[in-house]
């Protein structure tokens, strides 16, 4: 075997072990493991995009179709899929717009704090009748 077939014949492999399919290796298959490799894709972007979809099948977002390897490996899909499971969808927080560090009050400060807030609504509501 060379180096391709070797890389091949991992791919399979992982692939069967993360959906815990048992697919034989034939031509055709490996005609698509091949075109994956030589698309630059990796054995970890497999890893991703496979867990990527089991979560959205487990949440009935997609069908478990998606996992069959004939679909799987229709590259254009594939790479659509690979880059939606990088997506964030909550931008996070940046330095100019993270909340700064309050020091944590005690109980008595609360309290205080508290009481000096219900004072001032007593005086601005007795400044607006």
């Amino acid at each position: 075997m060379n180096a391709c077939q070797n890389r091949i014949r991992q791919l399979h492999d992982h692939y069967s072990q993360l959906t815990g399919q048992s697919l034989c290796l034939g031509f055709e298959r490996e005609r698509l493991w091949f075109e994956y490799l030589r698309a630059g894709f990796t054995l970890d972007q497999l890893t991703q995009v496979v867990g990527y979809l089991q979560k959205e099948i487990r949440h009935q977002r997609r069908n478990v179709g998606a996992l069959k390897l004939s679909n799987l490996l229709q590259l254009d899909r594939f790479e659509e899929d690979l880059n939606i499971s990088q997506v964030r969808l909550h931008n996070p927080l940046t330095a100019a717009t993270a909340p700064t560090s309050q020091p944590t009050l005690s109980p008595d400060q609360l309290e205080q704090r508290r009481l000096a807030a219900l004072d001032h609504i007593k005086k601005l509501k007795h400044q607006l009748r």
